[in-house]
This record gives structure tokens, sequence and C-alpha cells, in this order.
């Protein structure tokens, strides 16, 4: 067996490590597989905008000609200046049901985090806060909402047998239109906005869409004071979202919380493509985009993939206001079903409060970590 470091204008390399999962899930339903020139994109020092803050290896194990198993090992500089670590992330993991394969790209991945002055691996975490993380651990059966992970069943047990252990679990939850909320949480939304002065912008076309971007990410930055294990939004994360907000958005999911004319809170929601792209297997160009479109005005499936109020608007009344809106994104529009993502098993209160309205946590995704 041998590990070849993977070079995007190594075009051999680079279509290996890219079109390996195509043949390992070949005969899985449930996977969607990414967009294509979206992957193309992440192997690109040049165009990939991770490369301007981060350094990162890609890993290929190939035995008998052909590619076995694959591994990307991130360092995120401003993450690590944010919360004061040295951890690198693993990232890109596929690999067949073969340990000795694991051994050898976790091998390799650990020596070249070492060699970065790394002292632990985390993940599985991506390029930005945007890419979905962790393993599934349950819920197999389910295709995944687009953009989270999808895995066989057996990659925990090989992160386990070289050496990871669980660090922290995200649960994913169902919603659909015949949830019935108590109405004790709208009367508490609605009591919060006259007491603080608050109202939800809604949004109804792209234009005011991307006159929202650039207040995205003071949104999001002021919404991560006082949590541990994220960075702060950079520009060039927030160009990433707008375009991806801009190519696959419901303006009317996008809601935010306001006081004046100050953001205050958010919930960011979006239609799910998933079955498209699975239909036109990645390739958008050159017309995978028209069943993409086809897809963006007949899913009846939404995934609600980001909600917080920055400190100061949060507690018992902040809560009640997301949730209250969380419901009204699914019963007032076309759609009828919705996945909340990855809900980390930390927050307890909230996670109660969800399950007592009848929100089923139905998939999990776990994060590991392995000390250097």
């Amino acid at each position: 067996m041998e590990i070849l470091e993977v070079n995007a204008i190594h075009h051999w390399t680079a279509r290996q490590f890219l079109h390996l999962p195509f043949r390992l899930y070949a005969n899985v339903t449930q996977w969607v597989p990414p967009l294509l020139h979206e992957a193309q994109r992440m192997l690109d020092r040049r165009r990939n905008p991770f490369f301007r803050h981060g350094r990162a290896i890609f890993l290929l194990a190939i035995h008998d000609g052909q590619a076995r198993g694959r591994l990307a090992v991130l360092i995120n500089d401003l993450y690590n200046q944010y919360n004061r670590e040295t951890t690198a992330f693993i990232y890109l993991f596929e690999c067949e049901n073969d340990l000795q394969v694991a051994e050898a790209l976790f091998a390799a991945g650990k020596d070249w985090a070492k060699s970065q002055g790394m002292s632990r691996l985390v993940g599985p975490k991506g390029f930005t806060v945007f890419d979905g993380i962790g393993l599934l651990t349950r819920g197999f059966e389910h295709r995944p909402a687009f953009g989270l992970p999808y895995n066989p069943p057996y990659y925990p047990e090989l992160l386990e047998k070289v050496g990871f252990v669980r660090e922290r679990e995200l649960l994913s939850g169902y919603l659909d239109e015949r949830i019935q909320f108590p109405a004790r949480i709208h009367e508490v939304a609605e009591l919060l906005k006259k007491r603080r002065g608050l109202h939800v912008a809604r949004y109804h076309n792209w234009q005011e869409l991307r006159a929202l971007i650039p207040h995205l990410k003071q949104l999001y930055n002021n919404a991560l004071s006082g949590t541990q294990g994220n960075a702060p939004l950079t520009d060039e994360d927030v160009k990433g979202l707008a375009d991806q907000m801009l190519w696959f958005a419901d303006p009317s999911l996008i809601k935010i919380v306001m006081k004046g004319d100050q953001p205050v809170g958010f919930l960011l929601a979006h239609p799910d493509v998933s079955a498209a792209v699975q239909r036109i297997r990645g390739q958008v160009f050159p017309l995978g985009w028209v069943a993409l479109w086809r897809e963006l005005r007949r899913t009846r499936w939404i995934n609600i993939n980001g909600a917080g109020m920055i400190e100061g608007y949060r507690g018992l009344g902040g809560t009640a206001l997301l949730f209250s809106e969380m419901y009204k994104t699914v019963v007032e529009s076309r759609y009828r079903f919705a996945d909340i993502v990855q809900v980390g098993v930390e927050n307890v209160n909230m996670l109660r409060e969800m399950r007592d309205l009848g929100i089923d946590f139905y998939k999990e995704h776990c994060l590991y970590c392995c000390e250097l």
C-alpha cells in the first residue's frame, strides 16, 4: 500500500480522491454525492479561500493501482487563534472496511499534523462553519439533509481502532406540519417582542436578501460570544455563504430578529435539494442545474441549519421566539417537512424543550478527537 499526497494539479491523484466515494457508495440509496465543482475547488489552494488562513494535506491510500481510502487534515489558524488551541481537523475521510488502510492514512495524517506543531486531531470538521461535522452514528436508514455527512456504519469503529474517542454528539430532529406547538410558546415570543422592542425581518426576493449579506458577519460573530469550539466568520466566509444562499435560497425562509436597525438574532433555513443532487450524481454542469432549479420549486423539505441570539437576548424568551419562528417557517409555507440539523447535546435545555414540543431527534453525528 502507498500513501500519496494529493495535488490538485496532479490530475490522476485528484480524480482518484474525488471519485472514491462514488465507488464506495455505489449501492447506498441514502448517500447524497457532493457537488463536484465545489469538491474540486476544495483541493485548489488558489481558489479555496481557506488557504488564506489555513493549511491542509490531502492523502490517498493506493493498493493494486486503486484508491482504497482518503483523508484530509486541516489546520485553521483563525480557529486556533480564537480558541487558543493547537488543533487540526480531520475531514473528507472515506475508506473501505479495512483497518490497515485506515491505520496507514491516519498515521500519515498524524505525522503531518505533529510536524506543523499541532497537539490534537478533531473531526470530521471542514473548511468553514457551514460544512456539516461529525460521523453519522445513528439514522443510517435516512437520507441526510443536504450538506450533512453520511457514512457507512463501520466508520466510527475504524476511528476508534486508530486511537480516536468520542468528544461531542450532535442531534438532528424531524419536524412536520402536523406538529402543534403550545400557544404559550407564541405568546411568550410576542411578549418578548413587545417588551424588548423586537421585530422579525422577512425577505421576499433576492435583492432584499443580497442587502442582508453585509450584516450576517457581524450578527454571527456577535452570537459566538460566550461559546467555544467556533471561529469568527471572515469576509471570504460571508462571500461563500452569500453565493450559497443566492443559489439555493428561498428568501421567505431567512428570518432576522431586529432591535430597531440592529440585528440581534437569526433563523436560517433553505430548501433541501438532496433528491436532485442524487439524480444528477453531483454534476451541475452542463445540465444538472436544471434539475436543481426544478427541485428548488417542488421540494417539500427544508433544512433549518442555523439559529441564534446574541448575548443579552438569550434565555427563555429568546428561545421561545426562535421556536415560534421555526414553527411558522414550516406551517406558513409550501414546505411540509423540516430537518433541524446538528444541535449539540450540551444544549440540554433546548433539546428537552424541543422534545417536549414533539420534535423527534432521529439522527446523531459524533465528533472524535485524538491526542498527538
